[in-house]
């Protein structure tokens, strides 16, 4: 029962940035558009373009290996983190620190064996079109969002021991055996199987949450997503 190391990846690719990006001319040009609008924020090409730049980050992919459909993944987040920010308005989360986002971002550079150095690391955010700042930031934002679920959703949760029993019963000594390991007892992973079951039910109800919200809110998206032509991975 391995944990995932972090949960971005039940919420992964949070980050918006508000601006429109244009450069002088003699007739104003645009190079940037809004690719979906909800409850009246705009979400922009560029904030999908970095959600997708952090998302191959995250997961040790080329920007340039997501398929459509993985792209239109990523902006389906970021409209959820547009209706959870809606409701962190409302709700007193203590927000993360510097160290616990530092924690998280260890985690991250272990999937990249140069990222070992500070140079080397730099070196891996840059071929992401990515600062640390930025990525510090988006860390930080994204405990801050799962802390929100977590409020809302944890003390709703209840998990019995004959829920439990079961798990070990059906679950985890067949997996004990199928490895070859010794038999544990229930009562020295009583606490862990709980905290599991716990989390798949935190997931499932952050899901129905989320459909609860969209319907209850006014959500337009405009178009295809274009790929960045930076921030591509190469290895």
């Amino acid at each position: 029962m391995t944990k995932v190391c972090t949960k971005v990846t039940i919420i992964a690719a949070f980050a918006l940035s508000w601006s429109f990006l244009s450069r002088p001319a003699a007739a104003a040009e645009v190079i940037d558009r809004i690719v979906a609008v909800v409850n009246g924020q705009i979400i922009l090409q560029s904030d999908w373009n970095d959600a997708l730049r952090y998302e191959g980050l995250l997961s040790a992919r080329a920007v340039s290996d997501f398929s459509e459909d993985d792209r239109r993944a990523v902006l389906d987040r970021l409209i959820d983190q547009e209706l959870l920010g809606e409701q962190m308005k409302s709700a007193l989360i203590k927000h993360a620190s510097e160290e616990e986002a530092a924690a998280q971002v260890a985690q991250v550079r272990q999937l990249y064996p140069d990222a070992a150095t500070e140079d080397g690391w730099k070196a891996v955010l840059a071929r992401f079109g990515l600062t640390e700042k930025a990525f510090v930031a988006h860390v930080q934002q994204q405990i801050d969002l799962m802390r929100l679920v977590d409020a809302h959703l944890r003390p709703t949760v209840q998990i019995d021991s004959k829920s439990i029993e079961a798990y070990y019963r059906d679950k985890f000594v067949p997996q004990l055996k199928q490895s070859g390991a010794g038999e544990v007892p229930l009562e020295e992973v009583s606490a862990k199987i709980r905290e599991m079951l716990t989390e798949e039910k935190v997931s499932e109800l952050m899901v129905s949450w989320l459909q609860s919200l969209r319907s209850e809110s006014k959500v337009n998206v405009q178009g295809a997503p274009e790929p960045p032509a930076d921030g591509v991975l190469n290895r």
